[in-house]
């Protein structure tokens, strides 16, 4: 029996609570807590937990079975696909309830119900960008279909078939922590889920505050160079030299743009909201039957994300007698998000496009009724938003929606330094029902299928890969982009009239994809799609590294086997310290290092390039880099707010081989002295060798030890219930993408023979109980390189040894 450590310690410091049924600030009651019956004793699983069952429920048309494997994976068969829905929803709610309930609350804006006061200003941020709002939107959607409708519901049906089964005692240990009950599932619900997923995964695609900043102390040229939309050594998804058709639309940039727009020398700070997080990322790549040694294709994916406990994955079988799909889903929602079935396989990484503007809103006065529009006072939609907190008073926030949007940002915005009202113009407020290309990707027999199945996915912008068994292989980014004239979105908008207003989409079929390339591979890694003859403007926060990497690693190797795959997403090279290392030798001055950055030095000259678990010299080089960014940078940014403003990585050592473009940046303004890049490099690793080796005396020079990587639980104070100091080495840079809490969240590899081989695991377990032995019995396997070989079950195999388990399902 696995005893949760946190609570065991909760109850050895607790144990002379005089009024157990009290609550003591952030501890529950405690009689309630620790009550045999009831409390979280009852949350701990035994090794020999028996999971096999006889349920009938009155929502089912048939019979329905879910088998168990010895891995805690569902492999579900269903005669009918409502059914098949109605069980994926229970055994989500089954093993992942909390996860649900809190990330849809979260979604909504409802933290602070479960974390009090301290939530409020994130609930009022998720209001104010219209969380709920675009949920609503998107129902719609959902709902006006019959077919969708039926899935949904059915889903829905099935996770409140498992709360309504609950008993006090078998409710999931954080509802219990934390003191509150679960609540019934809806389709809004899931709805605001995969709202959540796109704004995770599209807001650090905008810089528009960032970029703002930046036009106030840059020129344009100096803009353009620093912050390049086409970098030098781009490996761009859709290969060199593809032909695109001329655009479909062309838009008209405003008359006033370069006077008012361009030109304009305001800042604004908004507490970093709006800065990206430089730890997204995903890779997915595709290799024709040409490269390979099976002479199938061989499709891999390993999308970046948050690492969790519970995952946000779950691994699942979905079949019917017309259809078996296996891969990973998000509990919360139906079908299956990547994955594979008997005839394709496909896999998604974030497109990285700015699909979300600001504009500045003109009001009339405080009260935010009317604002200036078109050359008059236009009334606004007033939301009155009602907050409620956990211990405390219910707070009223109203939001103003306007043309564009919701206004965002005002004067009343927590930690709005400047008195702007921004309202916000987002893709994911329009019309879409996302879920349903999943539901058509899960039936999918070929490309058109496929192609069909992805048409009408909105936001976010993803790259979807594929290949089939009849040895096509393809990626398309699809989106709904908006078509922008150049340095449209770049910075913060007029917002008075419709003269900057987003003037139309790029159509569907001008969006950047490829089909069996000559070159044999496809790849995707967070890169700009295109390259500079692509006949649109597409600004997004793109990452070049890895492709470059991948790209290196591909384009020579023939006979490619699933295990020559396996090596590859564990790949640990970094291409940029292969170019960055020769830079950083040539300019350092040896005779002006101080002992340790001499000692330092030798470390960086001797290194493998590897950034492996074990490897000083990645920590030394990371240092000094890291060290010399400042170096470079940090005196003309410190004129205006910095947040999201430091330039690329990979941006600035092309900048650095080119030299010449660099020079003006190398001095420090702020000193009398005029400094050279020697100057800079070498005072770059004397001040590094300070940090490491305060780093070297706590026994934290090694890669993994310097970075400590994690895996937390959803709730991150509770660390007893986290994964920490794993032997993980990575950066975001290399293809093994782990930083300290973020990375490879599935690792999958797809061969689509006769016979599909597929490979799988992610860093956590498929339980989300922290007292069982399936919360995170995944994890070390992850950390070693290794994987499952994935399973897709058959009709005939229920008596398999790999059977463990067995719930029946009838009507009842």
């Amino acid at each position: 029996m696995r005893i949760i450590p946190f609570v065991v310690s909760a109850v050895i410091t607790t144990g002379l609570v005089f009024a157990l049924n009290k609550k003591w600030g952030k501890v529950p009651p405690m009689g309630k807590f620790l009550s045999p019956q009831h409390g979280f004793w009852q949350n701990a699983e035994s090794d020999d937990y028996d999971y096999s069952a006889e349920l009938k429920f009155p929502d089912l048309k048939g019979n329905a079975s879910i088998y168990l494997d010895e891995r805690l994976v569902p492999h579900i068969f269903a005669e009918n696909d409502e059914d098949l829905y109605f069980l994926q929803g229970y055994i989500h709610a089954k093993f992942r309830l909390f996860q649900m309930d809190l990330q849809t609350k979260a979604a909504e804006g409802r933290a602070s119900e479960i974390a009090g006061s301290r939530a409020i200003d994130y609930d009022k941020a998720q209001r104010r960008l219209g969380m709920r709002f675009a949920a609503e939107i998107a129902l719609k959607d959902m709902e006006k279909d019959p077919v969708s409708l039926a899935l949904f519901s059915a889903y829905t049906k099935g996770v409140n078939a498992y709360i309504y089964s609950l008993k006090e005692s078998g409710i999931p240990v954080e509802y219990k922590l934390l003191d509150f009950e679960p609540e019934e599932w809806t389709n809004l619900r899931t709805a605001l889920l995969l709202k959540m997923m796109a704004k995770n995964l599209s807001s650090g695609t905008e810089r528009d505050f960032a970029y703002t900043n930046a036009r106030r102390i840059f020129s344009q040229d100096e803009f353009e160079w620093i912050y390049t939309q086409v970098p030098d050594s781009l490996v761009p998804i859709i290969p060199k030299g593809t032909l695109f058709d001329t655009a479909g639309i062309v838009p008209v940039k405003p008359a006033t743009a370069d006077s008012i727009y361009f030109w304009n020398k305001d800042s604004i700070s908004v507490a970093d909201i709006s800065a990206p997080d430089p730890d997204n990322g995903s890779n997915n790549w595709v290799v024709a039957g040409s490269k390979t040694q099976s002479g199938s294709p061989v499709l891999c994916n390993d999308p970046h994300l948050e690492l969790s406990l519970p995952s946000i994955w779950f691994e699942m079988q979905l079949s019917t007698p017309a259809s078996s799909t296996y891969g990973v889903s998000l509990p919360g929602s139906p079908f299956i998000i990547i994955g594979f079935n008997d005839n394709i396989a496909w896999g998604l990484t974030n497109a990285q496009r700015d699909v979300k503007d600001y504009f500045e809103i003109k009001f009339k006065d405080e009260s935010k009724r009317l604002y200036w529009y078109n050359g008059q006072w236009q009334s606004t939609q007033l939301r009155v938003e009602q907050i409620k907190v956990k211990g405390a008073a219910t707070i009223y926030d109203t939001v103003a929606y306007t043309a564009f949007g919701p206004v965002m940002f005002d004067k009343t915005f927590p930690d709005t330094i400047l008195k702007r009202s921004l309202a916000v113009r987002w893709s994911a407020h329009d019309p879409s029902n996302e879920g349903m290309t999943f539901y058509k990707l899960n039936k999918a027999k070929n490309y058109d299928d496929y192609a069909e199945a992805i048409r009408t996915f909105t936001c976010p912008g993803q790259n979807f890969v594929f290949a089939s068994k009849t040895g096509d292989i393809a990626i398309w980014q699809q989106g709904r982009f908006p078509a922008r004239w150049r340095g449209q979105g770049l910075f913060i908008m007029p917002g008075e009239d419709a003269s900057y207003a987003w003037q139309g989409f790029i159509p569907q079929k001008d969006n950047p994809h490829s089909k069996n390339p000559g070159q044999g591979y496809l790849i995707s890694a967070n890169q700009r799609p295109v390259d500079s003859t692509y006949p649109y403007f597409i600004p997004g926060t793109y990452i070049t590294p890895r492709a470059i990497a991948i790209d290196h690693f591909l384009s020579a190797m023939n006979g490619i086997t699933t295990d020559d795959m396996k090596k590859l997403q564990n790949n640990y090279f970094s291409t940029l310290a292969e170019d960055g290392r020769p830079i950083l030798l040539k300019y350092v001055s040896e005779s002006d290092l101080t002992s340790n950055a001499k000692r330092y030095l030798d470390i960086v000259k001797n290194w493998n390039l590897e950034a492996d678990p074990a490897s000083k010299g990645q920590t030394v080089y990371q240092a000094w880099w890291d060290s010399l960014k400042v170096g470079i940078w940090k005196d003309e940014l410190s004129r205006t707010h910095t947040a999201g403003l430091w330039p690329e990585e990979q941006t600035t050592l092309e900048l650095l081989i080119r030299n010449s473009t660099l020079l003006k940046y190398i001095d420090n303004i702020t000193t009398p002295r005029e400094e050279t890049l020697t100057d800079v490099v070498t005072d770059a690793l004397n001040k590094a060798a300070v940090e490491l080796a305060n780093k070297e005396q706590e026994g934290k020079l090694e890669w993994s030890k310097f970075k400590n990587p994690t895996v937390y639980h959803l709730l991150k104070e509770l660390l007893p219930f986290a994964r920490q100091g794993l032997n993980v080495g990575g950066t975001e840079n290399i293809i093994n993408a782990v930083t300290k809490s973020h990375g490879p969240s599935w690792r999958m590899i797809v061969q689509l023979s006769e016979t599909t081989e597929a490979f799988g695991v992610y860093p956590a377990g498929q339980s989300g109980n922290p007292g069982s032995k399936y919360y995170d019995n995944f994890v070390d396997t992850w950390v070693k390189g290794d994987y499952y070989k994935l399973w897709m079950m058959r009709p005939g195999e229920a008596r398999d040894d790999r059977v463990k388990w067995t719930m029946k399902f009838s009507k009842k």
